[in-house]
């Protein structure tokens, strides 16, 4: 049943007890540390692209963006995730050959994703020209592809903080530098000048660390037949990951075709600060793939319940904690980015309760790629077609009542129905909705596969909602600038109070154990 057990061969020597939990607290202690650079740089871009270059322009930029993104995730063929499961697998290879065999798919599918994009250039900008520099976008899709690959590699022998480096340190900063800097030079070009810098950069911290762990590929040849297989196997993880990935931008790309793009602008301005918890779920990926496989290939499914468990109730009590408040003082979070971005903020609370909502289907999703590859990709495709129909319903149905509900006085309404930020937060509630499903479809289809409890919710999250929604209350009778200075840490100080003292256990606590030595999840293989 177990695709990774049959095929694993077994360790030499079983981790001493404790030691997953271990190296999965000493992942989510740099990971939480990441993720605070993380928001230290990206909250500074949305204030630069927001004043600076305008809504238009940020709209434009997102829709390109994630077209590129999307492309890049593709390239990969489900190698950021699967990489650990080639080389849990490895018996006679060098585990740098390996390496330099999944870079060299990378290299190959960015070059077809490449040459698509700069064929057809109009999935990049369905609603705008072609102008300036934007032929250097497609280009980078091979930086973002050879980074994931590079980082994946990392992480299987415990270096997660190779990826905090890259991608909560060096890239966001790169990019909001470079976009202030750039700005003085062309508003036009700017952005996409500085999102070109920002994956150079990206890149290059991650080849630096990958060099020093795994050493030259002495002795690497290309094995085309092997490589073929690899990309084979990983279809269907690559098709999971494409769609996970794609169900948090396919509704830019929707808005984009059925509204103006200052609302796309806005719109995806609440999409880069709601997504910040989620990269919480995404940094988790690689220090929990490797322990996952090692568990799979021990036939070890009650470890790996356990760790699922473990790591979901630290990502949903973190998730619902920053989101909390991050959604309480919206208006003023939304209003950093300029006064045009604050009707954003009812589509900002909804991306919000979503990506809280989504963490029990991405856990989950961890093991399953593994256990039931074919079935979990099934239900991500069922996600994302609800997603899909559920936003074009909910955009036409809203729009339907906008006239009456305006006559009543609930709400303004906009003579132009595409630049109406009311209808457009439908393909944030179709978003949650979607995502819901999903978590419950997956959390059931893993327990009964691993025949033991995977969920990781715990009943002090309802205590501690109760408390940060009372501290909010209060934040709100302040002034905007303490909404966010004094109100936010509030809200994380009273709902963290409740999590520390009724939620937290033993082994919970192990996530805030600093200065002892944790062991890597897995032996470093030498090349």
């Amino acid at each position: 049943m177990v695709d990774a057990a049959r095929a694993a061969p077994p360790t030499a020597s079983a981790p001493p007890p404790g030691a997953d939990i271990e190296a999965l607290a000493k992942g989510g202690r740099t990971n939480f540390f990441g993720f605070l650079l993380r928001l230290a740089a990206r909250l500074p871009f949305l204030f630069i692209a927001g004043r600076i270059y305008g809504t238009d322009a940020l709209g434009r930029f997102a829709l390109a963006t994630i077209t590129v993104e999307f492309a890049a995730q593709l390239a990969t063929l489900g190698l950021k995730r699967g990489l650990a499961q080639q080389l849990t697998r490895a018996k006679d290879r060098p585990h740098v050959h390996i390496v330099y065999d999944a870079m060299l798919v990378g290299m190959v599918g960015s070059a077809a994703a490449a040459a698509l994009l700069i064929f057809i250039p109009d999935l990049m900008f369905p609603n705008s020209r072609i102008n300036g520099l934007d032929w250097l976008l497609p280009l980078t899709v091979f930086g973002w592809a050879g980074s994931d690959i590079a980082l994946a590699a990392l992480a299987y022998r415990g270096d997660v903080g190779a990826t905090v480096k890259a991608r909560a340190l060096i890239e966001p900063w790169t990019i909001s530098i470079a976009a202030f800097a750039l700005s003085f030079y062309s508003i036009r070009d700017g952005l996409i000048l500085s999102y070109v810098l920002s994956t150079i950069a990206a890149f290059v911290a991650s080849i630096i660390p990958l060099w020093r762990s795994y050493g030259r590929p002495t002795g690497w040849r290309p094995r085309p037949r092997e490589l073929a297989g690899i990309a084979r196997r990983n279809l269907p993880l690559a098709g999971a990951d494409a769609i996970e990935w794609g169900s948090r931008r396919i509704d830019i790309y929707i808005l984009g075709i059925f509204f103006a793009p200052q609302i796309v602008g806005i719109y995806w301005a609440a999409q880069q600060v709601a997504s910040l918890p989620q990269k919480l779920k995404t940094s988790f990926d690689p220090i929990l793939g490797p322990v996952i496989t090692q568990n799979l290939a021990d036939g070890n499914k009650a470890a790996v319940a356990h760790q699922v468990r473990q790591v979901g109730f630290w990502i949903i009590a973190a998730q619902t904690g920053i989101a909390l408040a991050l959604a309480i003082p919206g208006e003023a979070v939304m209003g950093l980015m300029g006064p045009s971005f604050v009707v954003g903020t009812g589509a900002l609370a909804f991306l919000l309760a979503a990506e809280a909502i989504a963490a029990t289907a991405a856990v989950s999703e961890s093991a399953l790629i593994y256990v039931a590859r074919y079935r979990n990709l099934a239900v991500s495709v069922g996600m994302i077609v609800m997603q899909t129909a559920l936003s074009v319903v909910l955009i036409h149905a809203i729009r339907h009542v906008m006239p009456w509900a305006a006559r009543t006085g609930w709400v303004p309404v906009s003579a132009d129905p595409r630049t109406d930020p009311v209808s457009a937060a439908g393909v944030a509630i179709a978003l949650m909705a979607a995502l819901g499903m999903a978590s419950v479809v997956k959390a059931r289809m893993l327990r009964r596969l691993l025949d033991a409890r995977v969920s990781g919710w715990r009943w002090a999250l309802v205590p501690a909602t109760a408390l940060a929604l009372l501290a909010g209350g209060i934040a709100l009778l302040l002034p905007e600038w303490a909404q966010l200075v004094i109100g936010i840490p509030l809200i994380l100080g009273a709902y963290g109070a409740v999590i520390w003292y009724r939620g937290f256990g033993t082994e919970d606590r192990v996530l805030f154990k600093m200065g002892h030595k944790t062991p890597a999840p897995l032996p470093a293989t030498t090349a």
